[in-house]
C-alpha cells in the first residue's frame, strides 16, 4: 500500500483541513498519515481560533513519519507562519520527499483567514518550487499573480505566470462565478490543459480545496501521472459534491465516504 503524508492544520468540525485528507486518502486506496500545523476551532459558520504548533514540534512530527513509512506523495494545507514555511520547507528537501502539493490556502470557505500576509510570502518562496503542483482557487491565483482573474484567458495568462515563476504546475481552479467546474492545469514549459467538469449546485463545500489537493497527492503516490492524477481527483470531488451530504448551519462539509454507503 503506498503511504501519503498531510502537513495541514486540524478542522475540529472535520470536513476541512486533515480530517478532509485523511478521509479522502483512505477512501481512495492509500495509508494516510499526519503532521499538524495547527489546530483550529471551527465550523461551518467559521473559524472561532487558531493555536499554532511549534516549528520544533512540527519538525518532530515530519521526521518521525519519514524515518518510519516513507511517503510516496506530501499534501501541505494551512501553514499560518513563516516559521512553519520554513521548518516544513527544510525537512521535506533534507529528506528528499517527492510528489509534494502544495494547496495555497489564505481564506476559509466560511470567510476566515487562516494566513497572514507574512506566511503566505514564505509559503511561495520556501514551499512552492518543491512542489509538484500547486492547486489555488481564483481568489487566491489573483492573490499570488497580482492579476486580476476575470476570464478564462486570465487564468491561462495568470497560471502560466505563477508556473514560470516559481518552477511548478499550477491547478488553477474554476469556480468564484469564473469558469465554474473547469480547471486549468498549467506546466512549467508554458503548456496547459483544461479539465472540463459539470457543475454540481451543492451549497456545502467546506473543505474542497483540501479534498481536491489531497485525492491528487494520492493520485500521484499510485503512479499516476499529473494529468491523469488531476482527471481521478476531479472524478472523485464531483462524486463527494453530488452526494449532497447537508449537515451544519454554514457551508456544510462533502460527504468524502460516499462511495462506501451501503
Amino acid at each position: 500500500m503506498k503511504a501519503v503524508l498531510t502537513i495541514a492544520g486540524s478542522d475540529s468540525s472535520g470536513g476541512a483541513g486533515i480530517q478532509a485528507d485523511i478521509k479522502t486518502m483512505t477512501v481512495n486506496g492509500v495509508f494516510a498519515m499526519s503532521a499538524v500545523t495547527a489546530l483550529t476551532a471551527q465550523n461551518t459558520m467559521g473559524v472561532r481560533s487558531v493555536m499554532e504548533v511549534s516549528p520544533q514540534f512540527l519538525a518532530e512530527q515530519i521526521d518521525a513519519v519519514f524515518e518510519d513509512i516513507r511517503p510516496d506523495a506530501v499534501k501541505i494545507g494551512m501553514v499560518s507562519s513563516p516559521e512553519l514555511a520554513e521548518v516544513i520547507a527544510e525537512r521535506l528537501i533534507y529528506h528528499k520527499a517527492q510528489n509534494i502539493v502544495t494547496d495555497p490556502v489564505a481564506v476559509a470557505t466560511s470567510g476566515s483567514a487562516l494566513s497572514t500576509t507574512d506566511a503566505y510570502v514564505a509559503v511561495k518562496k520556501r514551499l512552492f518550487p518543491i512542489s509538484a503542483v500547486i492547486t489555488p482557487n481564483i481568489p487566491e491565483a489573483s492573490l499570488i499573480s497580482g492579476m486580476d482573474l476575470q476570464s478564462e484567458a486570465d487564468m491561462e495568462k495568470a497560471a502560466v505566470s505563477i508556473a514560470g515563476k516559481y518552477g511548478c504546475a499550477v491547478l488553477c481552479k474554476g469556480g468564484h462565478s469564473l469558469s465554474d467546474a473547469n480547471d486549468l492545469l498549467a506546466m512549467p514549459d508554458g503548456q496547459m490543459k483544461w479539465f472540463r467538469g459539470r457543475r454540481i449546485d451543492n451549497p456545502n463545500t467546506h473543505g474542497t480545496g483540501c479534498t481536491l489537493s489531497s485525492a491528487i497527492a494520492t493520485y500521484l503516490a499510485k503512479g499516476c501521472s499529473l494529468a491523469e492524477a488531476v482527471e481521478h481527483a476531479k472524478e472523485y470531488i464531483s462524486g463527494a459534491l453530488s452526494a449532497m451530504l447537508d449537515l451544519g448551519h454554514g457551508s456544510g462539509p462533502l460527504d468524502h465516504g460516499y462511495s462506501c454507503h451501503s
